[in-house]
């Protein structure tokens, strides 16, 4: 059985095209199993931005999922398709099956900075790095970050405890000593083994990045 949540927004247009309002399918057991309806955060009603006045959320699935300004929900013991889950949020490219691989669910490892691009830092200062990491297969396990362009790395201070669905927060203290242009790196392991590569599998519409992110810093 499938259900599949249709959002208020105006009807999505592709090369002249009209394939309706945006709509999405998962699974029955998904939706029993984790999914939200919510209609308020942090006790006020959603804002627009956020999917006023219903918002579906599926942890761990890949945004789309997570269907904005839900006007209705199909329920079907049949599978449902739409232009998200046949056309769209699929892996095409000669590194996936021919016709395209499975509708894309889970995210992948992924990790950033809370730093600006291009942020500038004085040599001789320590200064402490924060960042965030997360997964849609397993709670964040470790973190691992680099401050010299990825010669060396080590590990980074944990600061939320394994939390499958949710960031983790981590932070590194780092006092660099030579001046120039420099990358920050971090990579992040979860607790299904899974860790960022360093250069992602391509697919044609550039989905599920989860390569290792390199951060442009200066010290002066």
């Amino acid at each position: 059985m499938d259900v599949q949540p249709r959002g208020l927004d105006a009807e999505y247009v592709s090369d002249g095209e009209s394939l309706g309002r945006v709509r999405r399918p998962l699974p029955l057991a998904k939706a029993l199993h984790d999914v939200l309806l919510a209609y308020e955060m942090n006790g006020e009603p959603l804002p627009y931005d956020h999917g006023y006045p219903v918002r579906v959320l599926v942890p761990s699935w890949v945004g789309i999922a997570s269907i904005k300004w839900v006007g209705d929900i199909e329920v079907s013991a049949q599978p449902l398709f739409s232009p998200w889950n046949t056309t769209f949020y699929r892996l095409f490219g000669p590194a996936h099956p021919e016709g395209g691989g499975a509708p894309l669910t889970r995210q992948t490892v992924k990790s950033a900075f809370e730093l600006a691009s291009g942020a500038t830092f004085r040599a001789g200062e320590s200064r402490v790095l924060h960042g965030r990491s997360w997964s849609g297969a397993g709670a964040v396990a470790r973190v691992d970050v680099s401050t010299d362009g990825g010669t060396s790395w080590r590990p980074a201070r944990l600061h939320d405890g394994p939390r499958p669905g949710s960031w983790t927060r981590w932070s590194v203290t780092w006092k660099p000593r030579t001046p120039g242009a420099t990358h920050l790196l971090a990579r992040a392991t979860d607790t299904a083994g899974r860790t960022q590569p360093d250069v992602a599998v391509p697919n044609t519409q550039g989905y599920l990045f989860d390569a290792v992110v390199r951060h442009p810093v200066t010290v002066v």
